[in-house]
């Protein structure tokens, strides 16, 4: 299975918010720097993430974003699955029409249970424990909380 290009911006930001101190935002374009994705793609990630509650925004001169309780305890499986749009996994319809063997054909119930046990593995995986050791990127040197 693989995970698409917007489901690993949110993994890498959520991550990064994690591993800092509760009381530490960021804005949103310290975090673009630290996941090393570009600004508008973070934007767009931050705003999901906001949506399903897993982020707090701040306004203000000393707002940002932060994690919030829900984002510390969400599961990789349950943040994939909210952020999979994808209803089927092969492409049985084309320019051409559907796919000729698609009245008889497994592959779609095969490919489908293949992606609910990727998720299920991934269920028991708490994001807030992905981060391992002190972080220590430069923002967090530059705002004097590391070393």
């Amino acid at each position: 299975m693989r995970i698409n290009a917007f489901s690993d911006v949110c993994l890498r930001v959520v991550m990064l918010l994690c591993a800092a101190p509760e009381s530490v935002t960021f804005t949103s374009r310290v975090v673009a720097a630290e996941v090393g994705t570009p600004y508008n793609h973070v934007s767009k990630a931050l705003l999901k993430l906001r949506e399903l509650g897993l982020i707090e925004a701040i306004r203000g001169r000393s707002g940002g974003v932060r994690i919030s309780a829900l984002g510390r305890a969400v599961t990789v499986g349950s943040l994939l699955r909210q952020l999979d749009t994808r209803t089927d996994l092969a492409a049985c319809e084309s320019p051409n029409g559907p796919c000729p063997l698609l009245c008889g054909c497994g592959l779609r119930g095969s490919l489908r249970r293949a992606r609910d046990a990727f998720y299920r593995e991934l269920d028991g995986l708490v994001i807030s424990t992905l981060p391992h050791g002190k972080p220590n990127g430069p923002v967090l040197v530059e705002l004097g909380l590391v070393r």
